[in-house]
Parts: structure tokens; C-alpha cells; sequence
């Protein structure tokens, strides 16, 4: 079972002052390819499993925006962590 929830918002700087969507974009596809459980919403995306797992996956963003031409990086993260388990579902699920 997932121990930590982790939501972040990813907003790299561009070079011209371009649209940052497409870098989004490759940074939601990171978290896709990772296999873990996420969630996207319109302000951040939020993802479901083990702590380490996450935070690893959050540094692999990071790189993608700077592969990207990304002169930097601002990560915005919130971190739910229990040992006894974390899930979107179970914290969720009154309001459905």
C-alpha cells in the first residue's frame, strides 16, 4: 500500500516567454510513465505511492523541463505521508 500522497505544480520559465503548457505537458507525461496512481486537476497534479518513489519522480520532472530549455524551475509541492497509508480514494471518497 502507497504511503504518501504528493501534489505539485511545476512552473518552469522559458526562454521567450512561450507558452509553459507544452512543458506541462512533458512533465504530466513523466508522472504517466512512471506507473504510479495520479490525478491531474486544473491547478496541480497529484500523485499516489511510496514517498521515495515520488520525490524521485519530482526530480525527473525537474530535468525534463531544464532538457526542455528551461533555464529553471519553480516546484510547488504538498506531501501527505502515512506509514499506515495514504490514498486519493480513501480521502476522497465523501465527497463522491
Amino acid at each position: 500500500m502507497a504511503n504518501a500522497l504528493v501534489s505539485i505544480q511545476i512552473i518552469p520559465k522559458t526562454k521567450n516567454n512561450e507558452d509553459v503548457i507544452p512543458y506541462v505537458d512533458r512533465a504530466i507525461e513523466v508522472i504517466a510513465k512512471s506507473g504510479v496512481k495520479y490525478f491531474v486537476s486544473p491547478l496541480e497534479t497529484t500523485m499516489e505511492g511510496e514517498l521515495d518513489q515520488l520525490l524521485a519522480i519530482i526530480q525527473d520532472m525537474n530535468d525534463a523541463m531544464i532538457e526542455m530549455g528551461s533555464p529553471n524551475v519553480i516546484s510547488q509541492v504538498k506531501i501527505y505521508f502515512n506509514p499506515s497509508g495514504a490514498s486519493m480514494d480513501k480521502l476522497t471518497e465523501k465527497y463522491r
